[in-house]
């Protein structure tokens, strides 16, 4: 009688342990290639991924991934469902009115990519096409600013960089506008694809979280020190094969974009 006790206690009390939980919950949006993006293992993987990793190590925090589409990145982060947010997101002032950033990481720009046997070889080439672009990406925005300019006659919107790269092929759509990194990454074996014009934007990425976020500070010493002891040229080098630019956010510490 007692041992049954005894087991109905222990019974209990094991369902009465809490769950693990990682420190931080870092929202993603996975399948955007060479930040974050699911390996033939189905890991996630990335230069973003490998910088994020390094800080929670820095700063003895664990991390659990979750798979969030762009565009609701930033209502994850606002509302507290997610302590960081990454999918090379560009620092805007429109978004730091509600968001925060660490210091930049990542110098870019925006480009247009086309089928290689395409006529469409400029953004002139455009005029009267349909462009994809990433929904609410600075992309997006671009287009929204400059569509009359190129007179582009429709705009596709997508979730991540591979069903737009699906509707290039299909032909669904004539041209696509992203960033550049991410789609030199993704045609380097893929020549029935051509990047056809880099778009000067001077956009920066970093990793995003709410305002008044109790690690912030910390987090972005971290980054300051991984610039400094070559830790994040390594991962740029891994993941970009080239050495990052001397003077570009990748190795240079920066201030804090407010």
């Amino acid at each position: 009688m007692k041992a049954k006790v005894m087991l109905g206690m222990f019974m209990t009390a094991a369902v009465a342990l809490p769950t693990w939980a990682a420190d931080w919950t870092v929202g993603a949006n996975v399948g955007n290639v060479p930040w974050e993006f699911q390996d033939k293992k189905g890991d996630i993987v990335g230069f973003e991924v490998d910088v994020v990793k390094e800080v929670a190590k820095r700063a003895g925090k664990t991390v659990e991934f979750i798979n969030i589409p762009f565009n609701g990145l930033f209502s994850a982060v606002q509302s507290n469902r997610v302590d960081i947010a990454i999918s090379s997101i560009t620092i805007t002032p429109k978004r730091l009115e509600s968001v925060a950033f660490a210091q930049p990481y990542y110098d870019s720009d925006q480009s247009l990519t086309a089928l290689s046997t395409s006529k469409v070889k400029s953004l002139d080439d455009m005029n009267g096409k349909v462009v994809g672009v990433d929904t609410g990406s600075t992309g997006d925005m671009w287009v929204g600013t400059h569509k009359g300019e190129y007179k582009f006659a429709d705009v596709s919107r997508y979730e991540g960089l591979s069903p737009a790269m699906l509707d290039l092929a299909s032909g669904r759509i004539d041209g696509y506008i992203s960033d550049i990194p991410a789609l030199q990454y993704y045609i380097k074996d893929k020549p029935q694809y051509s990047v056809v014009a880099r778009i000067p934007t001077g956009e920066r990425y970093s990793l995003m979280h709410a305002k008044g976020w109790a690690m912030a500070d910390e987090v972005n010493d971290i980054i300051s020190k991984m610039k400094e002891d070559g830790t994040m040229g390594k991962f740029h080098q891994q993941w970009f094969g080239a050495e990052a630019d001397k003077d570009s956010s990748t190795v240079k510490v920066t201030a804090v974009l407010k």
